[in-house]
């Protein structure tokens, strides 16, 4: 018996571009597959671009799963700047000189936050409070107490430096706040910073190297769980 489209069943792997919504990708899924029984495993940002991983039909189910993995990000920092929402699409409520940081002081700064750290989160972020969540709130322009959470990063490289912006790799556990990690670096190092590109490059064993375009969506790209190694 042939598969209908209600039937279909699996994830993509999509390469989420910077501007739009995870679940705007999610809508893409739905009317390019013409399923209803569509969700993500882990919000990005708008600002953010890289891997979201799509879940279709009974792999749905999966979620949790999805939600324990380690993730894997590139980060762009821009020192010198705090903004409302720790990211570059903020308006920006503070300036400081960076004149007297250097790539040492950088690097050295970058490798206290390896381990468990503890992070407050930010304002726009999904998390609820009272039941309303901190990003509604944000908008409107609430800022509310939270409490830290603890996280751990497993590797944290700088990349490459050129004052006022750096790049980085992280390998973190789930529940770290890229913008917020940027926002802890900058307020480490005196001056103040906010994140301008975050990519997730992967989920556990889902790798951004293995997604397709938006305009690539199809049936071909549906994968079983069970076909990555776990």
């Amino acid at each position: 018996m042939a598969e209908t489209k209600d039937e279909l069943d699996g994830l993509i792997l999509v390469n989420k571009p910077s501007g739009i919504t995870s679940h705007d990708v999610v809508d893409n899924v739905r009317v390019k597959l013409g399923i209803r029984r569509v969700g993500h495993a882990g919000t990005l940002d708008p600002l953010a671009d890289g891997l979201l991983v799509v879940l279709i039909g009974r792999h749905t189910k999966f979620f949790q799963r999805f939600v324990e993995f380690e993730k894997e990000y590139l980060g762009v920092l821009k020192l010198g700047e705090v903004t409302t929402t720790g990211d570059s699409e903020g308006k920006v409520v503070k300036t400081s000189s960076y004149g007297n940081i250097d790539e040492p002081l950088i690097k050295e700064t970058f490798s206290c936050f390896l381990g468990e750290i503890e992070q407050v989160p930010p304002m726009v972020s999904a998390i609820r409070v009272g039941g309303r969540r901190l990003y509604n709130l944000a908008r409107k322009g609430i800022v509310v107490e939270r409490q830290p959470r603890k996280v751990r990063i497993y590797e944290l490289d700088v990349l490459s430096i050129k004052i006022p912006t750096v790049e980085f790799y992280v390998r973190c556990s789930k529940g770290t706040y890229i913008r917020k990690l940027a926002e802890d670096v900058g307020e480490k190092l005196g001056c103040g910073a906010h994140i301008v590109k975050i990519r997730r490059l992967a989920i556990g064993p889902f790798k951004l190297k293995d997604a397709v375009n938006l305009d690539e969506i199809g049936r071909d790209n549906i994968k079983k769980f069970s076909s990555f190694k776990i």
